[in-house]
């Protein structure tokens, strides 16, 4: 028989403790990348302290004023302010926000209906700003309940505070001010003009006037500048041109070549994306400037749009999407998709409005982001249906778009080695073939999805068949006169895998053409492993041997040096002749040269020299070397 263990009972629950040093290393070392966000922080209090007055005081004055003087920096706002037990659970507490309501149900229902204007969500609050701060010194005095008595909120960094009330000539009116006193290595960040720096980077387009004191005497300066640059109305489009280009060089330090407005209202996003004016890789991961209802959130977000539109930097301004914890991103939700595939669209049009009806500026960006463009279009099927007719690509017919190339040519040829096509292409621009060379980044694989996109075309890679069916034939007449010769050049070159065929064809000054493709290279190779395999391997080669094509040394008829060779008597005068325009030709294409290769120009030029050189001695040098041999 078992017994039942009795059970233990529950201890009653206990509060989480926080250390407040820990909690500023930890927002200092790791949540925050900077001690520079203390002033969005303070901004980001007072702004949302004054949308919670206007929420149950429409008519209230109000106003938020920024100073820094001697080691400390003050703000004031005409907000909604605390009451003594509101700044003993707010102020000090890790998670809970004043902007969720203060238990009187009136109020809280006004602040409901306006929560989402609240820039604060994660109830951090001012205890951020201990990452620069010695003291901080808050007075308040709430709208809730005008017959509550000012507090003042005391608290040091090591933790402790003391909350206590003040008569009401300390504060006449409802609000708050903060004032902070900079600890020891910190004073850098509230110098003044470093406070007011930060304060235009983070609160120029709030919606709220704000201002900025450096105690020297002068009258307050704006902080806020609004409405934002793309909302503002302008006499002319150029106007508005040339005040974006500015805007842009103001943020980014770049005069862009265009700008994109991006405005979603749907979405609650409104912005401009600034082109860049440079090339740059597509693996870079741009960074987007972004203000969450008017407060700037980050200047390094990399998840605002879609990873191809990598040639534009964006500033937008939202208030529907979701910041991170330490709001110094963007949080990766389904909103931000949504956000991120509409502005991608948005981008796309742009680039087919400049397609449809600016090709000259179409064009200009192009020439600066076409490698970039090329590399995302081959993943992205958008991109390519829009971008890929108007992508530059070399062909034989000159430097154009595919567009401008596709209207003379159906049948289009590739080439994937720069080399190749620079050997073939003034052949082919004076026979109408038409060649691209493929052989840069992304080209080969971009032509190879273009009947994708243009199903009517025909994208091939160049083959000696088919430059050799271009090139003029010989007459009849003439090609049997020069049997001999050919049967001559043929047998020299039978070694080296490489037939001879006789065509007319311009330039004039090529006297003759190396063209082999791939599957004449991969025979070549099957047979040079075949010369150093055993016999099994010899066997098993041979076997596989078919009716591949072959390189092929294409003569041109038109040269005057082909029509002398093809005339002479002497029958190792003509072979040695034959092998120098194989390696010429060869050397032209500038393939890498096989050792059987190499031995035949050595021996070519060689004999060249060994037939110049006789030919030339004086007749009675020859008459006595004929002697001696005697």
């Amino acid at each position: 028989m078992t017994s039942t263990p009795m059970s233990t009972p529950m201890s009653a629950p206990h509060s989480f403790q926080v250390d407040l040093r820990g909690l500023v290393d930890l927002l200092s070392h790791h949540l925050y990348s900077s001690p520079r966000v203390y002033v969005r922080e303070l901004l980001q209090n007072a702004v949302d302290a004054v949308t919670a007055r206007q929420a149950i005081d429409p008519e209230a004055q109000i106003g938020i004023r920024l100073s820094a003087s001697g080691g400390r920096v003050t703000i004031e706002d005409s907000g909604i302010g605390l009451t003594a037990a509101e700044a003993h659970s707010f102020l000090a507490t890790i998670g809970r926000s004043s902007k969720r309501g203060g238990g009187d149900e009136l109020h809280d229902q006004a602040l409901e209906a306006t929560r989402r204007e609240f820039l604060g969500q994660f109830g951090i609050g001012l205890l951020a700003c201990f990452v620069v701060a010695r003291q901080i010194r808050v007075v308040t005095r709430s709208a809730r309940d005008p017959q509550a008595a000012p507090v003042e909120w005391l608290a040091t960094d090591d933790g402790s505070y003391t909350v206590r009330e003040l008569p009401h000539a300390a504060r006449p009116e409802p609000g708050t001010t903060v004032v902070l006193e900079a600890r020891p290595g910190a004073a850098e960040w509230t110098v003044p003009a470093k406070v007011e720096e930060l304060a235009r980077d983070y609160g120029s387009l709030l919606p709220y006037d704000i201002t900025f004191d450096d105690g020297e005497g002068c009258e307050p300066r704006p902080v806020t500048d609004r409405p934002a640059v793309w909302e503002r109305a302008f006499p002319t489009p150029a106007a508005r041109r040339a005040a974006l280009a500015g805007h842009c060089a103001e943020l980014f330090g770049f005069t862009p070549l265009d700008s994109i407005d991006l405005d979603l209202p749907v979405a609650g996003v409104r912005g401009v994306a600034y082109v860049l004016p440079d090339p740059t890789s597509p693996a870079h991961r741009a960074g987007h400037r972004v203000h969450l209802k008017g407060m700037l959130l980050t200047q390094r977000a990399d998840n605002l749009l879609p990873d191809w539109a990598f040639f534009v930097r964006a500033v937008i301004d939202t208030d529907t999407l979701r910041p991170t914890a330490s709001r110094e991103n963007l949080y990766d939700d389904e909103t931000l998709s949504a956000v991120r595939e509409a502005l991608g669209t948005r981008i796309r049009g742009w680039l087919a409005e400049l397609a449809a009806s600016d090709p000259d500026r179409l064009a200009a960006f192009l020439r600066v982001h076409h490698l970039g463009v090329k590399s995302m279009a081959r993943h992205d099927s958008e991109l390519l249906g829009l971008m890929l007719p108007w992508l530059p690509f070399e062909t034989s017919a000159g430097s154009m778009s595919l567009q401008e190339f596709a209207a003379a040519h159906t049948d289009i040829h590739f080439t994937r080695t720069v080399e190749e096509f620079r050997q073939i292409a003034p052949i082919a621009a004076a026979h109408g073939l038409g060649v691209i060379n493929a052989g840069y980044t992304y080209d080969a694989d971009l032509l190879a999805l273009l009947p994708s996109v243009r199903p009517e075309l025909k994208v091939t890679e160049l083959d000696a068949g088919a430059v050799t069916e271009r090139l003029d034939p010989v007459p009849t007449a003439a090609e049997l006169a020069l049997a001999p010769f050919l049967a001559t050049a043929r047998t020299r070159l039978e070694a080296q895998s490489c037939d001879v065929v006789l065509r007319a064809f311009q330039p004039v000054t090529v006297p003759a053409l190396y063209l082999d493709d791939r599957q004449a290279r991969q025979e070549r190779d099957r047979t040079a492993a075949l010369e150093s395999a055993d016999s099994l391997w010899s066997g098993i080669l041979g076997a596989l041997r078919g009716s591949a094509p072959r390189a092929r040394l294409v003569l041109n008829h038109n040269n005057p040096l082909i029509r002398r060779i093809s005339g002479l008597q002497d029958e190792a005068l003509t072979g040695t002749a034959v092998e120098s325009l194989y390696g010429q030709a060869l050397l032209m294409s500038q393939r890498p040269l096989r050792p059987a290769d190499s031995a035949l120009l050595n021996r070519a030029f060689l004999g060249l020299l060994e037939w110049a050189t006789h030919s030339t001695a004086h007749p009675t040098d020859a008459r006595d070397g004929e002697e001696d041999q005697k």
